[in-house]
C-alpha cells in the first residue's frame, strides 16, 4: 500500500527485458499472457501485471514463441463476456458487480476476469500485488472481490495559499506561473499511479471558475483569462490527464463555484467577479450556461462538481441557477455532440438546501450525485450526529448516490495523521449513519499549497508521498470497510514494518499513529469554535475562546453534530458550581485522555526508533510529529485546567480561584515553548490557507500568525495580561476592562428618507414594529442608528448607501439567534468574503437587549472614503451608526442579557 514511483513501459519492452534477464533457477519459468481485449484499462492492468512477473523472474511470452523445457503458466485476462474467458468450461460463477473481478486457477492456468474494464484492471493489480508479496505466482487461487463504494476519489485544489493581486478567493487561472505542477506530466503519472494502487476511481479538480482557462466562447471572446499559448497548453494537459486517468479507471471531475465569472468578463461588463448579494442577471446566466456547454462539448469525458454556495444570494436562486443555467448548459453541450446519455453531475450540499435543489432537478436530469462534508472541514468523530447525520441521510434517501467529503482537515494540518482504526470507523459511519456510498478525499494537509507539504526540507516534500498512509487507509476502507480489525492490525504492522525496515517494531509505529490519531479530533469536538477552516486547531486557542466560545461565533450545530453527546467547558463549569450531574463526554475526561494518548504515542515511537533501517529521515520527521502532538496535548491540558478555574470565578467572585489558575496557564506557555522548539526548524507553517479566512485562534491576514513561534508572544501576552488584571482586582476591586465610549463619525446617509434613532432605552429600531431597546452598552449610547422597516429587511434585504470623507466603520448589530427571521452574521464557513471589511468577528458581545427580541452582538465593517454601499442579505439586522475607521473596539462582552451567568471574565485576558 506504500507509495511507489513506477515507470510503466510498453508490454513489448517488458518482454524484451524478461528475455535478457532470466530468473536464477535451474528451470526457466515462462508465463504466456493472453489479453482477451484491447481496452486501455485491460492493457494497463496487463502492463502492471507484466512488471511484477518480470520482477519475480518470469519469462513473458506468447504461445507462438513458447520455449521448450520450461515450467509454463498461462494467464488469461479479460472481461467475463470475452470469449477467451467465457468459453472455458471450468470457470465458476463470474463476478458481475460493478468494478468486480474474479481470479481463478486450474492447474497452471490463471484467469483474471472482470465484470467490466475497471474490474479487469483491478483483478490484474490484485494478482500483481500477490506476486510482489510472495515472489511468485499463486499455486492455487479462487478469489473474488468488488468495491463497496461506487465513487472513491481524491481531490486537488488549483488554489493558492493567498489571493492573487486584484483578485478574490478561489480566483486562480490555470497558468504555468500559478500552478507549474499542473503541467508536470511525470508528476501526474506518479499521482495517478498512487491512485490506482489504492483503488481510487475519481479525481476532483477544485477551482472557482475554470472555464475561462479551458474554453473560448464566440459570444464572449473577451472572457478568456489566459493567453493563446497557455490556452493550447491547457488543452494539451487536460487531454493528457483524462487519457492517463482513463487507463487507470479514473474519472476526472472539474469542480467550480457559483456564481463566479472571469476577471476580464467582469471588467468588460463593469460587474464584480463574485457578489453574494447579487441576484441572477441574464448576462451572467447566459455566459455561464454557454461556458458549461462549451466545456461539455470539448471534454465529454470530464464530469462536473457544482458548488452552489458561497457566491449565491438565496436558496431560490440556487434552485433556479442549477435547473435553468447549469443543467441546460450540460444538455446544450451534449446536443452539439449528438449524445443522448447524461454524464454524471455531482451537486455539493454546501451552503444550500441540496434536498430542495435535487427535488427540482431530478425531473429534468436523472444522473445526479450529491456530496456533503463528513465532519465539516475537520476530522472529529466516527459518531456524527445531528446535521452531520440528517443532511447526508436525507440526500441519500433521495435515491441517488451520496458522497461523503472528507474536507480540508483544518484540525489535522500540518502534522502527519494516519490512524487506520479511526479512518476505518469513519468509513463505516459514512455507510451506516450517513447513508453514503462514495468518498471524496482531501489531502491530509497543505491543500492550499499542493503538491508540497509544510515540512521545512530541501527539496520540499511532496504531500502525496509524505502522506502515503492517509491515501492508503482511506482507499482501503472505501473499497471494503468491513475488514476484520485483528487482520487489519496485522496488515498495517506489515506495511509500516516494511516501509521503515523494522518488521518487529511495525506495531509500535502503528500504535503511535493510532494514539496521536485521537488527539486533534477529540480536542476540536469538545473545545473548538468551528469545524470549519477558519480555525487552525494546532496553533492553539486563547483563553477567551475557551471561557466564552459563543462570542467567537460558534458555528450552528457544531457541538451537537461533531461527536458523542457531552458537555462543553462553560456548561461543565456551571454544573460543577451548581452541583448538578454531568452527562456524556466531559472536558476533563478529554484532556486526561489526550495527555495519555500523547504519552503512549511517544513511548511507542521511541521503542521503534533504534531499530529503523529504511526511510530513516522520514521516520525522524514522523517521530518529531509524535512529540509535537504530545506537547500540544499537554499545552491544552494545562490551559483547560486554567479555564476551569477562571469559569469557577464567574460564580464565586473569589480572586483565589484566578490565582490558582496562574500556574496552569504558566505551564501551558512552557509547553508551547517546547512546541516552538520542535517546529521552528521542521515546519514552514501550520495552516496552508494564509488569508483573513483564518480567524481562530487569530487572524491569518497577509500570511501572518501561521507558525508556533509567531503565536508564542500572543500566549505570553495573554498570561501577562491575566496576571496584571488579577492584581488590579486585588488592589482596586475593578470588575473588568472599561470600554471606551464610541464617538460618532461624520457620514452622509444617501438612503432616501432615511431616519435615525438614538441608542437609548425606549427607542424604536424599526419603523413598523413596536419593539424598543430595553438595555444598551454604555459605549454605544452616543451613536445614532439608521431606522429600517423590519418587513423590507426580511423580504428585500438591507442596503445602506452613504458618503464619507475619511475612513469609517459601520457598526452593525446581529441578533444572537438561529431564528430564520434574523440575518445570519458574517461567517467564513459559508461565505469566503465574510472578512473583506474586517467584519468576521464579534466586537462587543451581548451589547443590546430588546423586548421580544434576542440579544445583539456588534460587528464593524471598514470603508474607505467615497460613496459606499453596504449590501446585507434578507433578514432582521441593525445599523447602529458610524465610527472613525482607525478606532479599534477592544473585543469584550458587555454582559447584557436576560439571563445573567456570573460575572464577566473575558476582560481578564486583555
Amino acid at each position: 500500500m506504500s507509495f511507489r514511483k513506477r515507470n510503466l513501459s510498453h508490454l513489448s519492452v517488458l518482454l524484451l527485458m524478461a528475455l535478457v534477464s532470466l530468473a536464477s533457477c535451474s528451470k526457466p519459468k515462462t508465463v504466456i499472457l493472453v489479453s482477451a481485449n484491447s481496452n486501455v484499462r485491460t492493457q494497463f492492468g496487463l502492463e502492471r501485471l507484466s512488471e511484477e512477473l518480470n520482477n519475480a523472474g518470469y519469462i513473458l511470452t506468447s504461445e507462438e514463441t513458447k520455449e521448450a523445457n520450461t515450467e509454463s503458466y498461462k494467464i488469461i485476462i479479460g472481461s467475463t463476456n470475452d470469449a477467451a474467458v467465457s468459453n472455458l468450461d471450468w470457470i465458476a460463477e463470474p463476478n458481475t458487480n460493478k468494478e468486480g473481478f474474479h481470479i481463478q486457477s486450474n492447474q497452471n492456468t490463471i484467469v483474471v476476469s472482470g465484470a467490466d474494464d475497471s474490474g479487469t484492471l483491478y483483478g490484474c493489480i490484485e494478482l500483481a500485488d500477490r506476486i510482489k508479496k510472495e515472489g511468485q505466482l499463486p499455486r492455487s487461487i479462487d478469489f473474488s472481490d468488488q468495491p463497496e463504494m461506487v465513487l472513491r476519489g481524491t481531490c486537488i485544489g488549483l488554489q493558492k495559499t493567498e489571493y492573487l493581486p486584484g483578485r478574490h478567493v478561489y480566483e486562480y487561472p490555470y497558468t504555468p506561473e500559478n500552478f507549474p505542477w499542473f503541467y508536470d506530466k511525470e508528476q501526474w503519472i506518479e499521482y495517478l499511479d498512487m491512485m490506482v494502487e489504492n483503488r481510487y476511481n475519481s479525481l476532483y479538480l477544485w477551482n472557482g471558475h475554470p472555464f475561462a482557462s479551458l474554453v473560448k466562447l464566440d459570444d464572449y471572446p473577451y472572457a478568456v483569462e489566459v493567453d493563446d499559448e497557455t490556452f493550447k497548453l491547457n488543452e494539451e494537459m487536460f487531454g493528457f490527464l483524462t487519457e492517463e486517468a482513463n487507463k487507470r479507471g479514473i474519472w476526472v471531475i472539474q469542480m467550480f463555484y457559483n456564481i463566479i465569472v472571469s476577471k476580464p468578463f467582469a471588467e468588460h461588463n463593469n460587474i464584480k467577479t463574485q457578489d453574494r448579494g447579487r441576484s441572477i442577471i441574464p448576462l451572467v446566466a447566459d455566459y455561464t450556461q454557454k461556458s458549461v456547454a462549451a466545456f461539455i462539448e470539448k471534454y465529454p469525458n470530464v464530469g462536473l462538481l457544482v458548488c452552489l454556495g458561497e457566491a449565491m444570494n438565496t436558496i431560490d436562486d440556487d434552485v433556479e441557477w442549477f435547473t435553468k443555467t447549469i443543467l441546460p448548459g450540460v444538455k446544450d453541450g451534449l446536443e452539439k455532440l449528438g449524445i443522448s446519455g447524461e454524464p454524471p453531475i455531482v451537486l455539493r450540499a454546501h451552503d444550500t438546501d441540496a434536498e430542495k435543489v435535487m427535488k427540482a432537478a431530478l425531473p429534468i436530469y436523472k444522473n445526479l450525485y450529491t456530496m456533503s462534508k463528513y465532519n465539516g472541514e475537520s476530522l472529529t468523530t466516527y459518531e456524527p450526529r445531528d446535521s452531520w447525520e440528517s443532511i447526508p441521510r436525507s440526500l441519500s434517501d433521495l435515491g441517488s448516490v451520496h458522497i461523503a467529503n472528507v474536507h480540508i482537515l483544518a484540525n489535522l494540518e500540518p502534522f502527519r495523521y494516519g490512524s487506520p482504526d479511526f479512518i476505518q470507523k469513519s468509513t463505516q459511519a459514512m455507510h451506516d449513519i450517513q447513508g453514503a456510498n462514495g468518498l471524496h478525499l482531501y489531502p491530509q494537509a497543505s491543500y492550499w499549497d499542493w503538491p508540497y507539504s509544510a515540512d521545512k526540507t530541501e527539496p520540499r516534500l511532496k504531500e502525496m508521498e509524505r502522506d502515503w498512509i492517509w491515501y492508503g487507509a482511506w482507499g482501503r476502507y472505501a473499497w471494503n470497510c468491513r475488514r476484520d480489525r485483528t487482520d487489519e492490525i496485522d496488515y498495517w504492522i506489515d506495511q509500516l514494518g516494511d516501509f521503515y525496515g523494522c518488521s518487529q517494531y511495525g506495531k509500535d509505529i502503528l500504535d503511535a499513529y493510532e494514539q496521536t490519531g485521537e488527539i486533534a479530533p477529540k480536542l476540536l469536538r469538545r473545545f473548538g469554535i468551528s469545524d470549519g477552516n477558519r480555525q487552525t486547531l494546532l496553533l492553539g486557542m486563547f483563553m477567551s475562546q475557551l471561557v466564552n466560545p459563543y462570542k467567537w461565533h460558534v458555528y450552528d450545530n457544531f457541538y451537537s453534530s461533531n461527536g458523542p453527546e457531552g458537555e462543553i467547558l462553560v456548561n461543565y463549569a456551571r454544573k460543577e458550581w451548581k452541583g448538578e450531574a454531568h452527562h456524556g463526554e466531559l472536558p476533563t475526561q478529554i484532556i486526561e485522555e489526550v495527555v495519555e494518548h500523547g504519552k503512549l504515542a511517544v513511548g511507542a515511537i521511541e521503542k521503534a526508533a533504534p531499530h529503523v533501517g529504511l526511510n530513516k529521515e522520514e521516520f525522524e520527521r514522523l517521530r518529531n510529529d509524535v512529540h509535537c502532538y504530545d506537547a500540544f496535548a499537554n499545552f491544552f491540558n494545562q490551559k483547560v485546567k486554567a479555564a476551569i478555574l477562571v469559569l469557577r470565578y464567574k460564580y464565586s467572585s473569589d480572586v483565589a480561584d484566578l490565582e490558582a489558575a496562574v500556574p496552569f496557564l504558566e505551564k501551558s506557555v512552557d509547553y508551547w515553548k517546547e512546541l516552538v522548539n520542535l517546529t521552528e526548524d521542521t515546519y514552514l507553517y501550520a495552516n496552508s490557507m494564509q488569508t483573513q479566512q483564518r480567524r481562530i485562534p487569530i487572524t491569518g491576514r497577509d500570511g501572518t500568525n501561521k507558525t508556533w513561534v509567531e503565536m508564542l508572544p500572543h500566549y505570553q501576552n495573554e498570561l501577562d495580561n491575566f496576571k496584571r488584571n488579577i492584581e488590579t482586582l486585588k488592589t482596586t476591586g475593578a470588575g473588568g476592562q472599561e470600554a471606551p465610549v464610541l464617538q460618532p463619525a461624520k457620514v452622509k446617509v444617501l438612503n432616501k428618507n432615511a431616519k435615525t434613532y438614538s441608542l437609548l432605552p425606549g427607542q424604536k429600531a424599526y419603523s413598523d414594529q413596536n419593539t424598543v431597546i430595553e438595555e444598551v452598552a454604555d459605549e454605544l449610547q452616543l451613536l445614532q442608528g439608521i431606522q429600517f422597516s423590519d418587513k423590507s429587511q426580511q423580504e428585500d434585504g438591507t442596503v445602506l448607501r452613504f458618503e464619507n470623507d475619511k475612513p469609517v466603520k459601520v457598526v452593525v448589530g446581529y441578533f444572537n439567534t438561529n431564528s430564520y427571521s434574523a440575518l445570519r452574521p458574517p461567517t467564513l464557513e459559508t461565505n469566503a468574503a465574510a472578512n473583506d471589511r474586517g467584519q468576521a468577528d464579534i466586537k462587543i458581545a451581548n451589547a443590546m437587549r430588546f423586548n421580544g427580541l434576542y440579544p445583539v452582538n456588534v460587528y464593524t465593517y471598514l470603508y474607505e472614503p467615497g460613496v459606499n454601499e453596504l449590501n446585507l442579505g434578507k433578514g432582521r439586522v441593525l445599523i447602529l451608526g458610524f465610527i472613525d475607521g482607525d478606532v479599534e473596539i477592544p473585543v469584550h462582552d458587555a454582559g447584557i442579557s436576560e439571563t445573567k451567568d456570573g460575572v464577566p471574565v473575558d476582560w481578564l485576558f486583555y
